[in-house]
């Protein structure tokens, strides 16, 4: 049989009328999709979706029915995987036509997919009949036409799928017509106000280093950066270590007294940002979480409605949750449901528009919450081009604001996806216009941590001036205080040099030491940090929003590396120098298909299934209790570079020697492999139905995302009983990972000992 690629499969799948949801050499089972789908036909004018569908199927089809709300968006590669993106301009113009034409009411009473957030999504929405009779283009033409104290009456009667649905009958610039109107300020604050632009500070470690992130901070407020939130993506999730950045950030911000215009926050799983402040009262400021569309969706992320509730009712002081959300995130997760990643995108709104229903008001307001839209990060399964990027901003920002939230943007990408530096100024220049409360600031575009392209320092102080947008009063006088900032609301001589910060930092602990001696230490720490692969930005060139030039040049090579190494391959002379390798293989054809569609990197093929099976046939049912599996992922060189891997394995082995596991003599290497390859090897050589006591467990050791320049990996942790082994649900909810391993991060025999630590904890857990 000849394997053709996913595009050439929809191509001839279409000149059949036929549209199917489509992975590499199968159906999109694990995204919840029915295929097939009809094509879009030319309706009369004025038809709803209802009656076209009655007149199409001969009766309410709900595939259809996904198919033609997908229809009317804007292309997008995500609702393309999931088959329900239009095939045309004219499918599309007839599918917005439909929708135009359809009532709130028949929306509501047609459900695109229930579950219990759905329901609860229903219950917090406000009810009035007035509006059941709105068609969708009536409520596009009030939002375009009325003014903010008119849409926002209404505003409380619009569910989650009325608000997605009216987004997609939006153009560009009626999205950010939309979005420069209406406002949701936070309590205490000029954020989210009309004519300002916030900053959350991202200061991110490779290895949760206290240093590291404190001196970002400095960093930022040296270039007037950072008014609403101090907020560091750790590496590890160790409940000591979440604690020991959040003291150190709530130790800033308590010596410059900010600590009640602004919170700290570790993004760590909100169950182990609870467990922090049960032992450290008062030591955690706002609560992070990442929310999903759906119950299961959420299930993935280990939150449930009920554990999300609890935690709102706890928000009793000044702030309350930070939510992060993005498109496309769902189906990704294996749980699109047949549904478009708009609808998904407003159902996580409008589940933390519920939450804040249950916090405790506080002086008539609740607890300070707030809505970051992180729109690239997943990669070019969802977006590949920077106009998708774009479009998928403006949708999120008038939804958010619809919704009553106020929801700021990681205008982001991937260093897989086809946009680079240039194209991401493109795009924050072409979102900026529809005013987002704020977005992310780090030293600059390059995240040490995450590996991926975001907004730097210099990019906030280069939008401040093209666009006239403001820092939030309180905070810009804070910059003056530090005199960052002149009188003239001008920047001073000490703009850019984050050793003065430092050294305004040190007088306010009545440190009495001269400034000299000051910033010998300061530039002392910035030598260390620089070292560790962190960034800080010093200066700047020609302009204010400007990197100095050799900064900028090493961004550059950063960038440049990351495409080298995205496209690596693990070469079979590296394979063979690993001891006893069982080579196992994916369904991806190639590198391109792999980066390109990601779910065909999740599953072995049925050869490398059946090494898998004669290996655990060798065992004699006297199997190990770990099996250590090996991928590139998306970084081949992080696992072949000197220092890594086999440093890692050794220490690995002697670790859990010494804690007396069973290992498995051959590890497993798994070209172009996904963490969900792991989970799928681990069923076929672990499953055993029935065994509910035995527990297994594999380390799985991936290429991280390339871009930091460190060449990381991480290991991912998963230990379940042979029952759910052999049932194939093993997901992320259950695993644990140690990420950022090298010999420039985090040491791989530090990173063996905490491997180690945290599988005890998985075979001992009840």
């Amino acid at each position: 049989m000849k394997l053709i690629s996913r595009k050439q499969f929809l191509a001839q799948s279409k000149k059949f009328g036929l549209y199917f949801a489509f992975s590499s050499f199968g159906c999109l089972d694990a995204f919840g999709l029915k295929p097939p789908y009809k094509n879009i036909q030319p309706s009369p004018t004025e038809e709803d979706l209802f009656s076209y569908i009655t007149q199409i199927a001969g009766q309410f089809d709900t595939d259809l029915f996904k198919k033609l709300l997908g229809a009317a968006n804007e292309f997008k590669e995500g609702d393309d995987l999931l088959g329900i993106s239009a095939e045309n301009p004219q499918q599309r113009a007839t599918a917005r036509k439909l929708l135009s034409n359809t009532k709130i009411g028949s929306l509501v009473q047609h459900p695109i997919f229930e579950d219990d957030l759905y329901r609860l999504i229903l219950k917090t929405t406000l009810y009035d009949e007035k509006y059941q009779d709105w068609t969708m283009g009536d409520l596009k033409a009030f939002i375009l036409e009325e003014d903010e104290q008119a849409i926002k009456a209404v505003m409380p009667y619009l569910s989650s799928d009325v608000i997605a649905c009216v987004v997609k009958l939006m153009s560009n610039q009626e999205l950010i017509q939309t979005g420069s109107k209406i406002f949701n300020v936070l309590p205490n604050s000029k954020i989210g106000s009309k004519g300002y632009l916030g900053a959350r500070v991202q200061p991110n470690s490779p290895t949760d280093n206290t240093e590291d992130i404190i001196w970002q901070v400095f960093n930022a407020w040296s270039f007037a950066v950072g008014d609403l939130l101090l907020g560091t993506n750790p590496v590890s999730s160790n409940p000591d270590s979440v604690a020991k950045i959040e003291a150190a950030l709530l130790d800033v911000l308590k010596t410059f007294n900010l600590q009640g215009q602004m919170p700290n926050c570790v993004l760590s799983h909100i169950d182990i940002q609870a467990k922090v402040e049960e032992k450290h009262p008062g030591s955690t400021g706002i609560w992070f979480q990442s929310l999903a569309g759906t119950v299961e969706a959420n299930q993935t992320f280990d939150v449930t409605i009920e554990k999300m509730i609890r935690y709102a009712k706890q928000r009793n002081g000044q702030y309350g949750l930070y939510i992060e959300t993005g498109q496309g995130a769902d189906f990704t997760n294996g749980h699109g449901e047949g549904f478009d990643m708009v609808i998904h995108e407003a159902r996580k709104y409008g589940f933390l528009r519920a939450l804040k229903t249950y916090m405790p008001q506080n002086d008539q307001h609740p607890p300070t919450s707030f809505l970051n839209n992180v729109a690239g990060f997943i990669g070019p399964e969802v977006f590949r081009t920077k106009e998708q990027l774009v479009r998928c901003c403006l949708e999120d920002i008038t939804m958010g604001k619809l919704h009553g939230l106020t929801i700021g943007l990681d205008i982001c990408s991937t260093l897989h996806m086809d946009i680079d530096l240039d194209d991401l100024n493109w795009c924050i220049d072409e979102i900026m216009p529809a005013n987002p409360a704020y977005f992310m600031a780090l030293p600059t575009k390059n995240d040490p941590m995450l590996s991926y392209l975001t907004t730097s320092f210099s990019d906030h102080v280069r939008v401040r001036e093209k666009f006239n947008y403001k820092v939030d009063d309180t905070i810009w006088q804070f910059f003056k205080d530090l005199e960052i900032i002149g009188e003239d609301d001008l920047p001073t001589a000490h703009f850019g040099d984050p050793i003065w910060v430092y050294y305004q930092y040190c007088k306010h602990k009545n440190d009495h030491r001269s400034k000299e001696d000051i910033y010998a230490e300061g530039q002392a720490a910035i030598e260390r940090i620089k070292a560790r692969g962190v960034n800080i930005a010093e200066g700047y060139g020609e302009n204010y929003w400007d990197l100095n030039p050799g900064l900028a040049a090493e961004v550059e090579s950063l960038y440049q590396d990351a495409k080298v190494s995205i496209w690596t391959e693990m070469n079979a002379d590296f394979v063979l120098s690993i001891p006893a390798a069982l080579r196992v293989f994916t369904a991806s054809t190639d590198r391109k298909d792999y980066v390109y569609h990601p779910e065909s990197g999740e599953k072995i093929t049925s050869q490398s299934l059946s090494a898998l099976r004669e290996m655990r046939t060798s065992w004699k049912g006297e199997s190990p209790e770990i099996q250590i599996i090996i991928s590139d992922g998306l970084n081949a060189r992080a696992i072949m570079d000197d220092g890594h891997l086999f440093p890692y394995l050794e220490h690995l082995q002697n670790e859990l020697a010494v804690n007396n596991y069973r290992l498995s003599k051959q590890p497993v290497i798994i070209k172009n492999g996904r963490v969900r390859a792991g989970y799928h090897c681990g069923q076929h050589i672990f499953g055993e139905a029935g065994k509910q006591q035995e527990k297994r467990g594999i380390i799985h050791i991936i290429g991280e995302r390339p871009g930091s320049g460190h060449h990381n990996f991480s290991a991912y942790l998963t230990v379940s009983n042979k029952d759910l082994w052999a049932k194939g649900e093993i997901d992320h909810d259950i695993t644990r990972v140690v990420s950022g391993i090298s010999d420039t991060a985090l040491q791989p025999k530090i990173a063996a000992a905490e491997t180690v630590s945290i599988i005890n904890q998985l075979f001992h857990q009840a």
